[in-house]
């Protein structure tokens, strides 16, 4: 796997980044992490280093990386132009490539007239055959220059293990520029040296590096390398069947953890974002997913990222979280929010109010908006949130006072007699009212929103026992006072 630190780790290089892992495990082979930097202006050491830790966040680990070293050390290309230069000079000596003088408006002159031939645009060759002496006095003279790879027309042929044999004209690629100078290698030049000298046997990377793969294979026969398996992943895309982008939503592997979506859901989420099991088997772990995977069950069409599936898978593996480590996970967000403040709430009091919560949370930072509740002393609603059904606020007021009066004569303050005294409440409450005796919701609805101002909260029965008695019967006594 081979990312460029010029931003944050996209979700679809994570899981190309997964795919190379597991494949690697499943073949009992070694997974490297090279990290391609040798766009100056762009690459950043910070995004390297979330890179890294996003990955590691993940679970994947790497058997050669920039971080851990290797047989074929350095992994950061920035660190590799010494390689380049003398691959470079072997294919200049060899007149396999040359250098180009032509400017970008030059270029850009010669693709309009190209296009309005409907010719599909090229490079054509120009400066392919200058006699050496202009060459050595541009160079002399400091000309702006680049240096072009002669691409021969020819058929290309390979066998990708997604996509089956793929046939590329390269007469219509035209000269590839594979450096801008000596210490400025392009990407199509220094993966194919990295391939060969790092002993890369298979490449699995994004669809859309399909089409630079009959370049690649041209410039390992002009090198004398030997040509890697290729296996080219289908697109991630939006649910109109747009590429994934960062206008339909986010696109970066952070951003997802920062919003507290598991390491474990993600993994799970999107090896089956062109992976099928087969089975119907959608729940898996990562060592059953090296088990399980094989790239010839990698499908050809595009995967639809579906945001609701991810959010189902996640809410899944939440609710099996211990509930000690739930809490830890769900702390930093309470935090943030303000909400815990240090000593103001005891850790097994904190475990109580995740356990209610996790039921009804997708991804860890719905928690605040879950709980916020139960860490303030006043609560703000529309008083008409306390009415169920068609109750006006006389008849709500009056189901507050009966629960008030109920709660205050509970002597043993727990979930189990919390619950057996309101429900023995609501039938009381319905017949001295004359409700449907089975609808309990006349009692219930008005307590459980005066005791969390929401509409969609635990049982009245759950937030009473984690309130405690005083803060019970004083949110009631609020809520009696807005009616009034």
């Amino acid at each position: 796997m081979a990312p460029s630190p010029t931003g944050p780790l996209h979700v679809g290089g994570a899981r190309t980044t997964l795919f190379n892992y597991l494949f690697a495990k499943k073949n009992k082979g070694k997974f490297v992490l090279r990290i391609e930097d040798t766009d100056t202006q762009r690459s950043e050491q910070k995004w390297t280093d979330e890179i890294i830790n996003e990955l590691r966040w993940l679970g994947i680990e790497w058997d050669e990386g920039p971080d851990i070293g290797g047989e074929f050390e350095p992994y950061k290309q920035s660190q590799r132009l010494d390689i380049y230069e003398k691959y470079l000079k072997k294919l200049l000596e060899e007149k396999k490539a040359y250098y180009c003088f032509c400017s970008e408006e030059e270029l850009e002159n010669k693709r309009q007239e190209q296009m309005s031939r409907g010719v599909a645009p090229k490079y054509d060759g120009k400066c392919a055959h200058l006699p050496d002496e202009i060459v050595k006095k541009n160079l002399e003279e400091k000309k702006p220059s680049v240096i072009r790879f002669g691409v021969h027309n020819k058929k290309i042929k390979f066998n990708d293990l997604v996509r089956g044999e793929v046939e590329f004209d390269a007469g219509l690629l035209g000269d590839v520029v594979i450096a801008k100078d000596f210490n400025t290698p392009l990407y199509h030049f220094a993966v194919v040296v990295d391939d060969f000298l790092m002993q890369i046997s298979h490449v699995i990377r994004g669809e859309e590096h399909l089409s630079n793969t009959p370049r690649h294979i041209l410039l390992q026969e002009a090198l004398g390398f030997y040509q890697p398996t290729y296996a080219h992943l289908p697109l991630m895309l939006n649910t109109d069947r747009s590429k994934l982008s960062k206008r339909q939503g986010d696109v970066a592997l952070s951003d997802y953890h920062g919003q507290g979506y598991l390491p474990e859901a993600l993994v799970n989420f999107m090896v089956l974002l062109g992976w099928n099991p087969g089975t119907e088997k959608e729940v898996f772990s990562l060592p059953q997913l090296v088990k399980e995977f094989s790239i010839e069950k990698v499908q050809k069409a595009g995967a639809i990222f579906n945001i609701q599936r991810l959010d189902y898978l996640n809410g899944l593996y939440i609710r099996e979280k211990p509930i000690e480590k739930l809490t830890e996970l769900c702390i930093p967000y309470l935090k943030e929010a303000g909400l815990l403040v240090q000593g103001q709430i005891s850790q097994n009091k904190l475990q109580e109010i995740v356990e209610v919560s996790r039921t009804r949370m997708k991804k860890l930072s719905d928690i605040v908006s879950l709980s916020d509740f139960f860490f303030t002393n006043k609560l703000a609603y529309d008083k008409d949130l306390l009415k169920w059904q068609k109750m006006g606020d006389g008849e709500v007021k009056d189901s507050l006072i009966f629960s008030e009066k109920i709660l205050s004569e509970i002597k043993k303050w727990d979930l189990k007699n919390l619950e057996t005294e309101l429900f023995a409440g609501s039938e009381g409450f319905n017949s001295e009212k004359n409700y449907p005796e089975k609808n309990k919701g006349y009692l219930l609805w008005p307590l459980r929103v005066a005791l969390s101002g929401k509409d969609s909260s635990p049982s009245p029965f759950e937030i009473a026992d984690i309130l405690g008695k005083e803060k019970t019967l004083k949110r009631i006594e609020d809520a009696i006072k807005m009616l009034s």
